[in-house]
């Protein structure tokens, strides 16, 4: 096997496509779907990823954003062996992503469309493997929703299943809204397809799918037009004719219509332990070896990218000091008082270009003759400032040597036995300077104490606005923002209200598991007891009294909070304060409800929303 990734693999990066997303630099392009597209990356420490960015269809739509940051939060605690966990995500930039790490090996139908079905004992790994993830999953409190082939990775140590819970988020968005579902139509169950009520038992019809494809090597209920697949699985039977003997009662359970029907988890893991004639064992053995092939060539990944090196600051050529004696009158060149003196580096002569006689001092780091080097030895014409011929100074004066311009911190200087050949510059006097800066000073003081407030003993405090350290808060007072009103808002049982909507879009909740919904209000409606709630998952309620007028103010002093009203509390015109820990404020005026003979069982709502009326509630 060449060392050479492959073309097939491994799509170069188009000119559409970013080089960086989110920090991590591009290497190539794993595939394409419908939620989006994914890249290959790395982890600052080497580790390969694959990175997910989301649509622009579905980054636009602000109720998929909800859905999907509270998804990718979910994906997050999933730390199945069976699954590929969340490295990293960003679900509030301008396209969404998601990074997983990335697992070598092929999917179920990549296999399958190479290399045909599967042998039995690869096919009970296969579907043991997939439900010890489902079970993962699940128990994070998601519905993976779009199980199919192409979201079952096939690793040298077994399965591994990926895009859990991202297609929940686009059910909610506007691509969606018409009574379209996503997901694959051939891997649909019937609940779905129907646009009914999704559950853990919705994955378990399409483990049963995943099982039958690997067996078979094609869909149990055919190919062709999506509008005639879903209707076959809605009306018709699958076509397990070609199904192992030993594996129809698993897969037709899982194949139930009545999602009652369906076995659990635990009894599809039962089953495939009961067919199987040896322990089932995951190991690297599991796949036939032209399978494993395919995951040995995906180990040949492209070199990550490096990121482009910064260029050091430019240093201006210091410029080369002249040999020739000063002006007559002139000081010599001297560096800024205050630095240590200390002997210099020596450079022995080589006789090459560009060096000095022995023992010449230079400055570190410059080579020999280098413009800024410390020049010639002493007593030589023109060292230190000294004109041709001067007598040699007595020993014990230390004066430092000149530098170029351009250096960050002058060099070291030297030692030498003569003192400078000029004297140098009287200082001026510093009196005036100190006194004014006193003066100064005492003037800001006197300012700063007249614009404090006074404390009872007297004594000025800091004011309000000013931070700790005495600086100015530049933090501008809140606005009230403006009131926005809805009329007639009609909340269907079990649907949900998030107030950030324009207009707000009541939302059938379709979590799984989930008893009281996820908006900022819903409808909870208990069809065996009866039990009818007005509640909140994100915030607060507050039932105003006849003599209060909901508004902003009357939001923001209440105090008397509670999560979930009983509709026998209210009457046509009760008002309720809605505070989200999102920071939207609301006031929902209760219209009724409808009538015991209407069809749909809803109540109707006048909204007046503040939005981003306070701070969010950090989560």
């Amino acid at each position: 096997m060449s060392s050479a990734p492959s073309a097939d693999l491994f799509q170069p990066l188009k000119e559409d496509d970013p080089a960086v997303v989110g920090g991590y630099h591009l290497a190539a392009v794993l595939g394409t779907g419908g939620m989006g597209k994914v890249y290959l990356s790395y982890t600052p420490g080497g580790r390969p990823i694959a990175l997910k960015v989301i649509r622009p269809e579905f980054s636009g739509d602000p109720e998929f954003r909800r859905r999907f940051q509270q998804e990718v939060k979910a994906a997050q605690r999933v730390q199945g062996l069976y699954t590929a966990p969340v490295i990293d995500s960003d679900t509030e930039g301008s396209q969404p992503w998601l990074a997983t790490a990335y697992v070598p090996g092929p999917s179920l139908a990549h296999a399958v469309a190479q290399h045909g079905g599967l042998p039995l004992r690869s096919v009970l790994l296969l579907t043991v493997g997939v439900a010890e993830a489902l079970h993962v999953i699940h128990g994070a409190g998601i519905v993976h929703r779009d199980l199919k082939p192409a979201n079952v990775l096939l690793a040298s140590d077994g399965p591994r299943v990926i895009d859990f819970g991202i297609a929940r988020a686009a059910d909610a968005t506007a691509l969606t809204s018409t009574g379209v579902s996503v997901g694959t139509p051939a891997f649909m169950a019937p609940e779905q397809a129907a646009a009914g009520t999704i559950t853990p038992a919705t994955d378990i019809f399409a483990l049963g799918q995943i099982a039958a494809y690997a067996a078979i090597g094609a869909p149990a209920f055919g190919d062709g037009p999506s509008h005639a697949v879903l209707y076959r699985i809605v009306h018709e039977d699958p076509d397990l004719s070609r199904l192992p003997a030993d594996l129809r009662p698993l897969v037709t359970r899982c194949l139930s219509r009545d999602p009652a029907d369906r076995p659990s988890l635990a009894e599809v893991i039962a089953l495939c332990h009961a067919v199987s004639s040896v322990p089932l064992r995951q190991g690297e053995d599991w796949l036939p070896r032209t399978i494993a092939g395919s995951i040995t060539e995906r180990l040949h990944l492209p070199e990550p990218v490096r990121p482009p090196t910064v260029a050091p600051p430019v240093t201006p050529t210091p410029t080369e000091r002249s040999p020739q004696p000063p002006a007559p009158g002139a000081a010599p060149p001297h560096p800024p008082t205050g630095f240590p003196m200390a002997a210099a580096p020596t450079q022995a002569a080589t006789g090459g270009p560009g060096t000095t006689p022995a023992g010449t001092p230079v400055a570190p780091g410059m080579p020999p003759g280098a413009p800024g080097a410390f020049g010639p030895p002493p007593g030589a014409p023109g060292a230190h400032g000294m004109p041709a011929g001067a007598p040699t100074p007595p020993p014990g004066y230390r004066t430092p040597l000149g530098y170029g311009p351009g250096y960050a911190t002058p060099p070291p200087f030297h030692t030498v036995g003569f003192p400078p050949a000029h004297p140098r510059p009287k200082p001026k006097p510093k009196g005036l300077i100190i006194a004014g800066s006193v003066a100064a000073t005492i003037a800001v003081l006197t300012v700063i104490g007249a614009l404090l407030p006074d404390e009872p003993d007297g004594k000025k405090s800091p004011s309000a606005g000013s931070t700790a350290s005495g600086s100015p808060d530049t933090a501008q007072p809140r606005t009230d923002p403006k009131p926005v009103s809805y009329k007639n808002v009609d909340v269907t049982a079990n649907y949900n209200v998030m107030l950030a909507d324009n207009p707000p879009r009541p939302i059938e909740d379709t979590s799984g598991g989930v008893f009281y919904g996820d908006g900022d209000l819903y409808y909870y409606y208990d069809s065996m007891f009866g039990d009818e709630q007005l509640g909140t998952a994100n915030g607060k309620l507050v039932l105003l009294n006849n003599s209060q007028k909901g508004s902003l103010k009357t939001c923001r002093d209440e105090t008397r909070y509670t999560e979930k009203i009983g509709l026998d509390q209210l009457t046509n015109g009760s008002q309720i304060c809605v505070l989200s820990d999102a920071g939207h404020i609301a006031v929902a005026t209760y219209r009724g409800k409808s009538a015991a003979k209407d069809p749909s069982r809803y109540f109707t709502l006048d909204l007046t929303i503040w939005r981003n009326a306070e701070k969010p509630k950090e989560s």
